[in-house]
């Protein structure tokens, strides 16, 4: 599956030269089940006629997509706005889930669009990195172990406003703040006073119970909460429990929420009610195939023109 991608160099057989010639085929699937279950079947067709045409090398042209294709016009000056909007598509139930597909090559922004997106969360690669490097620079003792503990607080949800929550607890600590400590300021305060693993977890609990604040980014949250629980008795170290905590999440898999933003490699084999296509003009052929065919009700494509080219 990783070939598919050319994932770290590895690359697919010829098909033609290579599997044809020894065993030939018995015939094509040519009827689209998934969108014809979902009362979708020009879309569907039309996605097969649209994998024959970039398979030979051609432009998809969206003035000839049915009416559950969307085109958003991105304009000069406005094209971020644009998709922010998009992002927001909205399925057709209470119950319908939305793929937001974004740059591959751009993490920082798709964690961007998931933090300004309502009810998103950002698809995290399996290997956690993000936790696994939390895991080996943490460290309770140090004298910035507060920046460190509410920085990465606000790398995983939103409003958490870690500069003046820093500036907060440092003057509640000097006895000069004005107002009162909240529970999550107090939180803080008290790992600061009493740094260990168990008042690093209860401030992370108390910062995400904070009535303006959204997680979303779950899985990094959820895993290094578990791996400080893990931790605590002094069993192992937080390091060691974060990769522990990293190949439990590899065994079990992970799952999407209702709004999921990823890329085209941590969402493919997924699908939802409505596929939102970010940068189709970063894509390559196979990229952009992937990213039409995860919605089975309705697909939406942000670019600057109709026309659809791929990278070669």
């Amino acid at each position: 599956m990783q070939a598919i991608f050319n994932f770290r160099g590895n690359e697919l057989v010829d098909w033609n030269n290579n599997v044809l010639a020894q065993f030939p085929s018995l015939g094509e699937l040519q009827t689209p089940w998934r969108w014809i279950n979902a009362g979708t079947e020009r879309l569907g067709r039309w996605l097969l006629n649209s994998r024959l045409i970039l398979a030979a090398g051609g432009a998809i042209d969206l003035r000839t997509a049915p009416p559950e294709v969307s085109w958003v016009h991105l304009l000069p000056g406005t094209a971020d706005a644009q998709r922010a909007v998009a992002a927001q598509a909205q399925p057709l139930t209470r119950d319908g889930t939305v793929l937001v597909i974004g740059d591959s090559r751009n993490t920082l922004g798709r964690r961007l669009i998931a933090s300004r997106t309502p009810g998103a969360i950002n698809v995290e690669p399996a290997d956690l990195r993000d936790l696994t490097d939390f895991g080996l620079r943490f460290n309770v003792g140090a004298p910035d172990a507060v920046t460190q503990l509410v920085g990465f607080a606000g790398e995983l949800m939103t409003n958490v406003g870690s500069a003046e929550m820093q500036r907060r607890v440092a003057s509640i600590r000097a006895g000069t703040a004005r107002n009162p400590a909240t529970p999550a300021e107090h939180a803080v305060v008290t790992f600061a006073n009493t740094p260990n693993l168990n008042t690093a977890l209860n401030a992370l609990i108390q910062i995400r119970e904070q009535a303006h604040v959204r997680v979303y980014r779950p899985d990094i949250l959820r895993s290094c909460m578990n791996a400080m629980q893990m931790a605590s008795d002094g069993s192992c170290t937080f390091q060691q429990a974060a990769q522990r905590e990293r190949e439990r999440c590899r065994h079990i898999g992970r799952g999407t929420a209702r709004r999921s933003v990823g890329s085209t490699l941590l969402l493919k084999g997924l699908e939802a009610d409505i596929a939102v296509v970010l940068n189709p003009e970063l894509m390559d052929a196979t990229h952009l195939y992937v990213a039409l065919t995860r919605g089975a009700q309705r697909v939406v494509v942000c670019s600057a023109t109709h026309t659809l080219v791929v990278e070669r």
